[in-house]
């Protein structure tokens, strides 16, 4: 059974570097501007969307075009969210591994 032991040692460790990655990525931001600076997100590492800043000029553009970019702005930064997720719980799971039977 000192196998069982040491399994949960390692998991508990795991838990914990899990949950302090969680509280980092709930911190981290992610800044995106598209449309030469005219739109610019914030995310955090979760990919929740912390803050939209439009440059008022901008809105004087067509209708389409303020939306292209707004949607080109929100694919990238999720897909950098998705990135750091990925990257930083990868890095929280490391070296647990579960016995094979």
């Amino acid at each position: 059974m000192a196998g069982v032991g040491k399994l949960l040692k390692q998991a508990q460790k795991m838990q914990k570097r899990i949950e302090e990655t969680q509280a980092e990525l709930s911190n981290a931001t992610i800044e995106v501007s598209h449309g030469g600076g005219a739109v610019k997100l914030v995310i955090n590492g979760h990919g929740e969307i912390r803050a939209i800043s439009l440059d008022p000029e901008f809105l004087k553009e067509e209708k389409t075009v303020i939306e292209e970019a707004l949607l080109a702005a929100l694919q990238e930064a999720v897909t950098k969210a998705k990135a750091l997720h990925q990257s930083r719980m990868a890095n929280a799971t490391e070296g647990f591994s579960l016995p094979t039977f």
